[in-house]
């Protein structure tokens, strides 16, 4: 990797847009809070255990990293392999949409900008629609 110059000037991470681990933390305590008390997230929320302290802790870990910052997750747990680890969960395009739904609800309630509501929501939805694994 070189040293940014004025010709390569250094890249902003979407986890700094974001505003960091407190945010991001903020941005999965509110998209898990969603999740647990909206009906329109059953779905989903059928696919957790009952308590969600352990999903939250994974999450906010694995996402700091997804989003450029620390790879916490990484760290405890090595490689993601998310497609593996999702596979014992039934997802078609009805979890996926839920999942989306609750990630757009959660980044417009921490008052994320639009602009990056919009850039991550596209990256999330590539993702989350990779992650699918049972017909609709």
């Amino acid at each position: 990797m070189t040293e940014p110059t004025e010709a390569t000037p250094e890249q902003t991470t979407a986890f700094e847009l974001v505003g960091g681990e407190a945010r991001v933390r903020e941005l999965v305590d509110r998209f898990y809070d969603l999740m647990d008390l909206e009906p329109d997230f059953a779905g989903l929320r059928a696919l957790h255990p009952p308590t969600l302290d352990g999903s939250r802790d994974k999450f906010f870990w694995f996402l700091c990293g997804w989003l450029g910052g620390p790879d916490h997750y990484v760290s405890r747990f090595g490689h993601p392999r998310l497609r593996a680890r999702h596979l014992p969960f039934a997802i078609s395009s009805n979890e996926r949409d839920q999942w989306l739904q609750c990630m757009a609800w959660a980044m417009e309630e921490v008052g994320l900008a639009e602009a990056l509501r919009e850039r991550l929501l596209h990256s999330f939805f590539d993702t989350a629609d990779w992650m699918r694994n049972r017909p609709d």
